[in-house]
């Protein structure tokens, strides 16, 4: 690496320090669950998104075990080549079916799966428009797709009617997240169905942190708003939050599957999800529409933290979600509230910027059906507790 290359590096590197921005890995020794073994210390844990608490499932393991058996540790190709196993087609007809949608399509992330949408239905002399608070993946394609790129204040239809309204020739493509990952508010997706509707405009969903866990069969935000695939003619739902398992699809028309299966470029040139992904998230699938009580469980959970929170004076953010942040302001202090609950023996993350705004940092709580409500009790206890000596510190300053 040049000398120029080196010092920019670390100057960058010592901003981030500075500012407090700098991110470090933990290195976790166990499996995932509400209790875990993080840098050598057992913590309780409040930042997964093992929403269902299945990522640790027997059947999810045994059902990957038998899969690796069975179709070996890897695809060992792309889908187009020789890597479209018969339990790949087996997954998507079976997501198909649950999205309630005429065909889905397996990609290896949800990052990835974001980027073939945009590249293969937006084009130079289109519109794309998206939520403020996108998650990065949108974003990210929304720019490199080369179409005009604009974005509308967070789930405000009304502005996204007006920006439609003011655009010139093309198509136009609208992307939203139903479920935002940092603030866990709800997208109004009827509203915005109803808008590209009348504007002509194409509404892409990627609800990775709703399926699964929102709507009354798990069907997502989606269900949630009593849409079909005309309202929401693309969905990208993800399989590594709430499924425990790994990988995403998009679900769609038949005609959307097969132009993404000839066009999408991180979908062509890319290896297939290994078999034993594939077998986990099937059964992943069968315990989200079988055991509709750990949604059950969540939603108590949440319930109950909410009105705890609220008892002992933590402002929350609108959101019935498992997502439950507490905005702290700046991003030291964000660090500091982090570092103190560690030190008390329960794991919550900082959430900084660039990933939300300035001025926004926050503690990102995040509930599974596995915790119980004694667990969520210690977290208000501590929380309760802290808030309490940071009020007494700003007191004696």
């Amino acid at each position: 690496m040049s000398d120029r290359f080196r010092q920019r590096l670390e100057r960058n590197l010592a901003e981030r320090e500075a500012n407090a921005l700098y991110r470090r890995r933990r290195i976790v020794d166990s499996a995932p669950g509400p209790r875990i073994r993080i840098d050598g210390r057992d913590v309780l844990a409040f930042c997964s998104n093992d929403y269902l608490g299945i990522a640790n499932d027997p059947r999810l393991v045994e059902a990957q075990c038998k899969a690796a058996r069975q179709y070996g540790a890897g695809s060992g190709a792309s889908h187009l080549v020789t890597g479209h196993l018969s339990i790949h087609h087996e997954l998507e007809e079976r997501l198909a079916a649950f999205t309630g949608r005429d065909r889905a399509l397996l990609f290896s992330t949800g990052y990835m799966a974001n980027l073939g949408i945009g590249s293969a239905l937006a084009k130079r002399g289109d519109h794309v428009f998206e939520d403020r608070l996108n998650h990065a993946s949108l974003l990210d394609a929304g720019l490199a797709s080369g179409a005009k790129f604009m974005r509308y204040a967070h789930a405000q239809a009304g502005e996204l009617e007006r920006h439609l309204i003011a655009r010139d020739s093309g198509a136009a493509l609208v992307m939203t997240d139903g479920v935002f990952s940092m603030d866990g508010d709800i997208a109004p997706l009827d509203e915005l169905a109803k808008v590209c509707r009348k504007k002509n405009a194409c509404l892409v969903v990627d609800d990775a942190h709703g399926l699964g866990v929102i709507g009354k069969n798990g069907g997502g935000s989606v269900e949630h708003f009593e849409l079909g695939q005309d309202d929401v003619p693309v969905l990208m739902g993800t399989l590594g939050k709430a499924f425990g398992s790994f990988g995403a699809f998009v679900a769609g028309s038949d005609t959307l599957i097969e132009s993404l299966i000839n066009t999408a470029r991180t979908y062509i040139y890319t290896t297939a999800l290994p078999a034993a992904v594939a077998g986990a998230s099937l059964a992943a699938l069968k315990i989200i529409e079988s055991e509709p009580e750990r949604r059950e469980q969540l939603r108590q959970l949440v319930t109950h933290f909410r009105q705890g929170a609220i008892s002992i004076g933590l402002e929350l953010m609108d959101s019935f979600t498992p997502i439950q942040p507490i905005v702290v302001g700046n991003a030291r202090d964000a660090l500091r509230y982090s570092d103190t609950l560690l030190e008390k023996g329960i794991l919550v993350t900082a959430i900084r910027p660039p990933t939300v705004p300035e001025g926004t940092a926050r503690l990102r709580i995040t509930f599974s059906a596995s915790h119980t409500q004694a667990d969520v009790d210690r977290l208000l206890n501590t929380l309760s507790e802290i808030s309490q000596g940071n009020g007494q510190d700003e007191q004696a300053s």
